[in-house]
Parts: C-alpha cells; sequence; structure tokens
C-alpha cells in the first residue's frame, strides 16, 4: 500500500491554547476517508496542519512526494474578486508552472476538459459573484484537481449548495477515488458514511475507525458527541431526545 500522507504525535496550537493533541494519522493511495467531530474540536486546524498553514508545536508530517488538492469551504471564498472562472481553474496550477510564467495551451485544453466535464465550460468567462453555491463548488473543485493530485481534501463541501448538486458532488468524489485519495470534513455525518470507507473523530484528540459503519457506543469511546448514524438505501440521522 503506497502511504502518501503519515502524521506522528501532532500537537498543534494557537498562541498557547492547545487544539490538536497526539494526533496520529496515515493515509495510503486511494483512502477515502471522512472526518467528523464537534465545532471547535480541531477538524480545521487539522487540515491546516497538512496543508503546511500551521507548524505543529510538536509531532512529525511526511508528505511522501504526493501533491495535494484543496478545495476550501466556499463561505470563505469572496466572490466580489474579479476574476473569471477560467483563470479560478487555471490559478491550481500555480504551485506547479513557473514563476511570472504563462499558461501553456495543454494547461487550458485541461482546463477546458475538467469544467466540460463539471458542466460549468459554458460558464469560463463569467466571473465567479455570477455562480450559484453549486457552480462554484464545481469550479473550485476543477481547481483542485487540474494538478493532477495524489490526495484531494475537502472542507465541508457540502455546505451551501443545493440537494441536487450534492448528490452529484459525491458520485463525482466517488470516481476519482478511483486513482486519488481523499479527505472530507462534513457535518453531514450521514451522507459522507455512504461514500467513505473510513471514519475520523477529532475532539481534540484524533480517533481512527477503520469502517464507514460506526455505532453511537463507538462514538462516546471517542469522546466525539457526534448523533448515531444508521445506514440504508437512504443514509439519515437519529437525533436523541431534545
Amino acid at each position: 500500500m503506497n502511504k502518501l500522507l503519515e502524521l506522528k504525535s501532532i500537537n498543534a496550537a494557537y498562541d498557547d491554547k492547545l487544539v490538536l493533541k497526539d494526533v496520529d494519522l496515515v493515509v495510503n493511495q486511494n483512502d477515502f476517508v471522512g472526518i467528523i467531530g464537534p465545532n471547535g474540536g480541531g477538524k480545521t486546524t487539522l487540515l491546516k496542519v497538512i496543508l503546511g498553514i500551521l507548524k505543529p508545536v510538536s509531532g512529525e508530517m511526511h508528505v511522501n512526494g504526493s501533491t495535494i488538492g484543496y478545495l476550501p469551504q466556499i463561505n470563505q471564498i469572496d466572490k466580489k474578486f474579479p476574476i473569471s472562472v477560467q483563470d479560478v481553474v487555471l490559478s491550481g496550477l500555480m504551485g506547479v508552472k513557473k514563476l511570472f510564467g504563462k499558461y501553456s495551451p495543454e494547461n487550458r485544453k485541461r482546463a477546458n476538459e475538467l469544467m466540460d466535464q463539471m458542466g460549468i465550460l459554458h460558464l469560463k468567462k463569467k466571473n465567479i459573484g455570477e455562480l450559484s453555491g453549486g457552480q462554484l463548488q464545481r469550479v473550485f473543485l476543477c481547481r483542485a484537481i487540474i494538478s493532477d493530485p495524489q490526495l484531494l481534501i475537502l472542507d465541508e463541501p457540502d455546505t451551501y449548495v443545493d440537494s441536487n448538486f450534492e448528490g452529484e458532488l459525491y458520485d463525482i468524489l466517488d470516481q476519482l477515488n478511483d486513482h486519488i485519495a481523499i479527505i472530507i470534513v462534513s457535518h453531514d455525518v450521514g451522507t459522507i458514511c455512504s461514500h467513505v470507507k473510513t471514519i475520523a473523530c477529532v475532539n481534540q484528540t484524533l480517533c481512527y475507525h477503520d469502517s464507514n459503519i460506526i455505532s453511537q457506543e463507538q462514538l462516546k469511546a471517542y469522546n466525539c458527541p457526534i448523533d448515531l448514524i444508521t445506514h440504508g438505501e437512504v443514509p439519515h440521522r437519529v437525533l436523541k431526545h431534545h
């Protein structure tokens, strides 16, 4: 099994506040890991560490020659910024093209192919501020995969999109997982459990569950305050009495 990412005893903090404690995680080729946990539990901090945005206080991280694609939360995107759909997609190549270099015809062809696959080629000249939530997610998914990453990270991609695109999104991710490892953070636990292969619960520490089926008792053992998930043709969440 080709190991793409390994975290060993990671501790991460903001100022003097410890957010992640003794976190271990291994991501192999073609893994599909769903990350769940409460607000403030450290999910976003974990992504920042993996992406190199936040340096851990201690511990080791090894990215074994892998390129990483990243789909941020769309509420973090400035839709007023004057940039076209095509330019956003091409910006996913910034890390691999020469500084101040022009995009090649091959780059533009690849961008057009991805936009066509996502059904947004007709929007390529549009400003991102003119797009719906689902269209914007398609654009940034193209941006995340245009460099052919070995690992794709998505931060709550099912937020602020319509239910129709949510279904399409997971179909696309299932197809991408044939050749790309995926880490997805989501609050929609019932939905991701129908697609991910394994689950990691992050609540300062990380508890890894080598399955996509998880019980309420296991969640309690992991100190993860998430409601029970059941499985069937239509995944759903069973709420406690409240």
